[in-house]
This record gives structure tokens, C-alpha cells and sequence, in this order.
């Protein structure tokens, strides 16, 4: 009788304590507004219409994805690489940024801040203190006081975003929340998506704008049609206005024209249904600028494996109709130190 005693008792502290987890867990929960502002001047750098300007976007993978590692979410059986590993992943992450810092503006995805997964590093000083741009921001989508799986093994504390930087001082820097989210108490656990943009003021007294996405991955791609209709109404505003606009990062979709059915059948995921972006979500004149050559990710249900490994196109930018495509190429790092691939792109406003 005591015995059934204490386990009630016992039973009673357990499902208490879980209660008090989840109710910290939804006062803590990051709601911010709609739209954000992350910086403003009034005495900004003017960029002369007709420019050549090149842009590098990277999902880094929190330097975490090497070619060694798989992911327990995408089907592996790894929660986080090693600390030796995150810390040889972020150094030669950091050297190929560094190595390429000619370009006026990089866009980066998945970059930590304190977070257990990448051994509390703070990846976005480290990559500001190495590549020395003069403006460089942060948007947040992904923080969370603990992240309670797997269970055996649990991510812990998140902290990851966007990062951006620029050798050209913006007027304005503005964090938008991308519409959607799952259900509770899910959704206090997973990603805030949302995109930055960088506003930067041309000569002919119109704005170019530099944004910065990582779209929504395991949705069923629910959440993806919502950030994908939102990204599309607030591009589309923002060209009426007569604004340049450049949208780059991981979509988490294929561009326009650049079907692959294949990924889905071979990548081994159970929860991620690549899709591609309908060839008239956008009106004519716009621009998919992306190298059909080089893919861009790769499966993380098991380490890489060159011969083997699934990959496809997720990473690739978008222009509007008064911008040039003037290049782009994906460059193949053979996966060695992230699971997505950078892609760099140049352009020239009209």
C-alpha cells in the first residue's frame, strides 16, 4: 500500500513538473511583432544606379552538418556534431567567407548564438570580427530555452537566425515574421520563420532592398504556401513603389523550371516533401537566378557520401524586373563543412 503510495506520489511530481516545463516554456516563447526594426540612420551610403553589385548567400548549418554527420530530425541518428568538429567546420567556414570578401553583401542562415548544439560559440561575433564588413545584422528564428528532443538526448537550449552583412550602410534594417506556425504546444519548440531585409538608398532617390529568407522545411509544405504568398505581396508592394528588390537564402523548394523528383524518392526523409516554386508565382519579368550545374544540399539521414548521397538545388536568388542577372554559380565545397553549399550572384540595377 505505501509503495502504491509513493508512486502516486511520484506520478503526481512528474506530470507537475512537466506542467511548470510547459508553462515556462509558452511564457518564454518568442512572439515577436510582425515587422521589426533592427537598425535605422539618416545619413546612409548612396548607391549609383547602373552599379555591378555581387552577393554571396550561405546556409551555414549552425557549422554543425559536416560531411560526418547525419541529423536524428532528417532520419540519422546524431543530435550534434562533436565540439572538435563544430569548431573545424566554423574556422573553415569562417575562411571561405573571409577568402571571399570582395562581394558587397553576404546573406548567411543558420547561424547560432549560445545554443547547446554548437557548444554555447557565438558564431555571429566570430564571423563580424573576421570578416571585418562594417554593417552586419541579426534576425532570430529559432529560440527556445529548451528544446526537449530527442529525449535521450535533448537540443537544449536554441539560439540561431539570420545573419547579414554589407560593406554599404543600409538606411534601414527590418525584421518581417513570415505568417503560420504549428500547433501547440509544437510550435513553442520549433523555428519563427521570417526574412531581413536591408534597405539601401540609390541615386535616382528609389531603394534597393537585400533580403535574406530560410523558408520552412518538415511543414508538409503548409507553412511554406503561407511565407511564400507573403513573400510574394510584400516583393510585389515594394516594386510598385518603383524599388529594386533582391530575395536570397535556403527556400527549401526548387526554383522555377528545375524539377527534382528524385530527392524525394532517394533522400531517405520521412518528413520533408521538396516541392518546386510554380513558374507563375510571380508576374513576368521577374528573375530565378540559380546554377543548374551544382546542387546546393544534400540528405542528412546519413554522413556524406559522394557516390551515394542525395542532393538538390534549395539555395538561389530572386530579382526583380529592373535587375540584371549578370552571373551565378554555386560552388561546390563537397559538403564538407555545412549541408547546403554557398551561391554567389552578381548583378547590375537598370
Amino acid at each position: 500500500m505505501r509503495i502504491i503510495k509513493y508512486l502516486l506520489y511520484l506520478i503526481i511530481l512528474l506530470i507537475g513538473l512537466f506542467l511548470i516545463f510547459l508553462v515556462t516554456a509558452t511564457i518564454s516563447d518568442y512572439d515577436p511583432d510582425k515587422r521589426l526594426v533592427l537598425f535605422e540612420d539618416s545619413s546612409p551610403d548612396t548607391i549609383l544606379t547602373e552599379s555591378r553589385l555581387d552577393i554571396l548567400s550561405w546556409n551555414v548549418g549552425y557549422c554543425g552538418l559536416g560531411a560526418e554527420m547525419d541529423f536524428f530530425f532528417d532520419g540519422g541518428k546524431n543530435v550534434r556534431a562533436s565540439r572538435e568538429n563544430t569548431l573545424k567546420n566554423t574556422g573553415a567556414i569562417g575562411r571561405f567567407l573571409a577568402n571571399n570578401d570582395s562581394v558587397e553583401f553576404i546573406l548567411l542562415q543558420e547561424v547560432d548564438i549560445n545554443s547547446k548544439r554548437t557548444y554555447h560559440n557565438d558564431q555571429f561575433s566570430k564571423f563580424s570580427k573576421l570578416l571585418k564588413y562594417p554593417y552586419s545584422y541579426f534576425a532570430p528564428n529559432y529560440k527556445s530555452f529548451f528544446v526537449p528532443v530527442p529525449p535521450a538526448e535533448p537540443m537544449g537550449k536554441v539560439n540561431s537566425g539570420l545573419m547579414s552583412l554589407s560593406k554599404i550602410k543600409p538606411f534601414m534594417v527590418e525584421r518581417y515574421d513570415y505568417p503560420g506556425n504549428y500547433s501547440w504546444p509544437k510550435r513553442l519548440f520549433m523555428l519563427d520563420r521570417c526574412f531581413m531585409v536591408n534597405r539601401f538608398a540609390l541615386s535616382n532617390s528609389k531603394s534597393l532592398l537585400i533580403i535574406n529568407t530560410h523558408n520552412s522545411a518538415f511543414d508538409g509544405g503548409i507553412l511554406k504556401e503561407q511565407e511564400m504568398a507573403c513573400l510574394r505581396d510584400f516583393v510585389l508592394e515594394e516594386y510598385e513603389k518603383g524599388n529594386y528588390i533582391l530575395v536570397g537564402g535556403d527556400w527549401n523548394q526548387n526554383p522555377p523550371g528545375f524539377e527534382d523528383k528524385q530527392f524525394n524518392k532517394n533522400s531517405g526523409y520521412e518528413n520533408f516533401v521538396l516541392k518546386t516554386i510554380n513558374e507563375d508565382f510571380l508576374p513576368s519579368g521577374w528573375k530565378w537566378i540559380y546554377d543548374p550545374a551544382t546542387t546546393t544540399n544534400r540528405s542528412n539521414s546519413a554522413p556524406y557520401n559522394k557516390e551515394s548521397t542525395t542532393s538538390t538545388i534549395l539555395d538561389f536568388f530572386l530579382v526583380s524586373p529592373n535587375i540584371q542577372s549578370v552571373s551565378s554559380r554555386s560552388i561546390d565545397l563537397d559538403f564538407q563543412n555545412s549541408d547546403h553549399q554557398p551561391v554567389l550572384s552578381s548583378i547590375k540595377l537598370q
